[in-house]
């Protein structure tokens, strides 16, 4: 990495597997820089470290619609990214860590654009519109003994309408631990600004940057096609990318189904895992409870997933042929409440 004190990244990919493995992998290397990095992503639900996806998240309309999940390493709630969304992130070790200066920062590029906000509570910046504050930017927060990030999300003319699409779960008796994340009343931006974009607002980033600390650094532009030259970043990339990290780390829930057949009612429990079943059991009153005993037994294990789960229902199918019809019907149900 590059001795300068002060860096500027500016991200061209909107791929969020990407850009937060440049954040993450540059923070586990940072040294005695501060450093801020610009980007933003496009279909995209982030949540925080501690979140369960499937607690959070549409899942099945996410997979539905091609949206992506990221998980970052910092904590704090979900949040859906489109490219109406600028994302800003501030780096430095500590002492000089402070994210009060970063938030500083932020509110003086709002001002050079003549628009007034101020910080509420411990992650926002809001507005004051007809006596009511708005948010406008969610900020998330990460540090170490020797260093410390803010990173957060400018609305600038994202599509609200579809934060209730994947922000909002489909109903599910899923009793799950972690973070949950609180709704609050949000406003884009361009309603008070409407030529903002994405690249007004990063100069005017750049700007208070530069300005607060007395300084100008060539910008360093990367992407996909552009990789940064940063130690260990093929790796995170790959960690970010993976089921593993942005799925599987889901803290440990229950979920629990029940349905009413022409042949039965069936209760399924269902604790699950690191994205894993690891325990299965169901009730019913079905007089050919053989089928069930062995759903149960081969749930074992297996990823958490609709797909998934019909492939272990199909299993069972082709071992009991004569109740083809009935098991049909179960796999379906399961199917349609798996996200």
């Amino acid at each position: 990495m590059t001795s300068q004190p002060y860096r500027l990244l500016i991200s061209n990919s909107h791929d969020p597997w990407f850009n937060l493995a440049v954040e993450e992998t540059i923070f586990n290397s940072l040294t005695k820089q501060k450093i801020l990095f610009l980007w933003r992503n496009d279909n995209t639900v982030v949540i925080g470290r501690a979140q369960n996806p499937w607690k959070e998240c549409n899942t099945k309309k996410m997979h539905e619609d091609g949206v992506k999940l990221a998980r970052r390493s910092s904590g704090g709630g979900a949040v859906f990214h489109d490219l109406g969304n600028t994302c800003f992130t501030f780096m430095a070790p500590k002492p000089d860590y402070d994210k009060q200066i970063s938030t500083g920062i932020i509110l003086d590029a709002l001002k050079f654009l003549g628009i007034e906000a101020k910080s509420s509570g411990r992650n926002d910046l809001v507005i004051e519109v007809d006596g009511s504050e708005r948010k406008i930017s969610g900020s998330a927060y990460k540090e170490t003994l020797e260093s410390g990030f803010h990173h957060g999300t400018l609305l600038l003319n994202a599509n609200l309408s579809r934060l209730s699409d994947y922000l909002n779960p489909d109903p599910k008796k899923l009793l799950a631990k972690g973070i949950t994340s609180v709704r609050s009343r949000v406003m884009n931006l361009n309603e008070i600004f409407p030529n903002i974009n994405h690249d007004i607002i990063c100069d005017a980033i750049i700007k208070a940057f530069f300005q607060y600390y007395n300084i100008a650094v060539e910008p360093e532009v990367i992407s996909t096609e552009v990789m940064p030259n940063l130690p260990g970043f093929k790796e995170r990339f790959i960690k970010q990318s993976s089921w593993e990290w942005n799925f599987g780390n889901a803290p440990a829930f229950t979920h629990v189904l029940d349905e009413r057949f022409n042949w039965g009612g069936v209760e399924l429990h269902l604790d699950v895992k690191d994205g894993k079943v690891n325990q299965a059991k169901i009730f019913s009153d079905s007089l050919f409870i053989a089928p069930l005993l062995d759903l149960q037994e081969k749930l074992i294990d297996c990823i958490y997933g609709a797909e998934q789960f019909s492939h272990v229902c199909n299993s069972i199918i082709n071992m009991y042929p004569l109740h083809k019809a009935e098991l049909c019907e179960l796999r379906d149900w399961i199917k349609s409440s798996i996200a």
